[in-house]
């Protein structure tokens, strides 16, 4: 990157984020409310500028960064999250209780406790915008598909910061009618007999969700699902046993706790961001009340019903 930079617009950056992190100029623009023309001469103009090529183009893998492109992302992004923090520090404190967040989480927790959650928390500070992602797969922050993630696992790697969220417990369950219509269940020796409800193992996007397999490799599901939340509503239909997390069934009384002492798995969530956006004071508001929501619902969330 040879050339006299006078000629950049660092208002191209901005594009340059967002295809790169989108791979495709059509998302890209939408994102950025433009059209597609405007997104294609920003990232020329910005390539021209830096003399070299920032993006392979091609019709089936979208945009994908070059070399000199996978190097000049982490630049922006560093720049992008330096400009965020300084607009809080000389605005004041009505801009650092302003701005938009992206959650992400898995289905079932998403959908069954964050988002209830999260209603509060958008009353609480009215000028802060959340999307809520509840997703039946893994979600990148290095994409930035998110600015904050709770998952089933801990990263291995990267610029995070990372804390363990909180324990949840799963149980077996089965409706009253599909007990009364199969043969008594008193022992998981008993179980073979029945049918069963779980993930269809080689599309799970965790290992942390393959328990029915280890817990009774004995068994086979007849209906799988990628889905927890298909999952339930099957189990409400009367089809079959489901391993269900406590949060979402124990608070419905058409299902019944199938041999709960026999069958008690533990997981973990783990919440994290990236550590440039960890500073930032929304993100640090959310993080907080996300913890202190967990802590409250403890209970709950380990099988003692309790209100959100």
């Amino acid at each position: 990157m040879q050339k006299d930079l006078s000629s950049l617009n660092w208002d191209d950056l901005k594009f340059f984020l967002e295809v790169a992190r989108t791979r495709k100029a059509s998302i890209a623009a939408k994102r950025l409310g433009v059209d597609y023309t405007t997104v294609s001469r920003r990232i020329g103009s910005l390539e021209n500028a830096l003399g070299t090529l920032l993006f392979e183009k091609s019709r089936t893998t979208g945009f994908v960064l070059t070399a000199e492109g996978q190097r000049l992302l982490a630049s922006a992004e560093s720049m992008e999250s330096t400009l965020h923090m300084a607009c809080e520090q000389v605005s004041g404190s009505g801009v650092a209780l302003s701005g938009h967040i992206r959650m992400g989480c898995t289905e079932g927790f998403g959908s069954f406790f964050i988002t209830p959650q999260l209603s509060h928390f958008v009353d609480t500070y009215p000028a802060i915008s959340v999307d809520i992602l509840p997703l039946p797969h893994f979600i990148s922050l290095s994409k930035r598909e998110a600015d904050i993630v709770i998952a089933l696992e801990r990263p291995e790697h990267g610029p995070y910061v990372c804390c363990k969220l909180c324990d949840y417990r799963l149980k077996l369950y089965a409706t009253r009618t599909y007990l009364d219509r199969h043969p008594p269940i008193d022992s998981s020796a008993q179980l073979s007999g029945h049918r069963f409800i779980s993930y269809v193992d080689d599309l799970a996007f965790s290992s942390e969700l393959l328990y029915l397999s280890k817990l009774l490799p004995n068994v086979n599901a007849g209906l799988r699902s990628t889905s927890v939340i298909a999952q339930y509503t099957a189990a409400l239909q009367g089809h079959g046993l489901v391993i269900l997390p406590c949060f979402l069934a124990a608070q419905d009384e058409r299902l019944v706790e199938v041999l709960p002492q026999e069958v008690d798995i533990t997981r973990q969530f783990w919440m994290y961001c990236r550590e440039d956006l960890r500073k930032l004071k929304r993100i640090t508001l959310l993080w907080d009340y996300i913890r202190n929501v967990t802590d409250r619902n403890a209970p709950l969330l380990m099988g003692t019903p309790a209100p959100l």
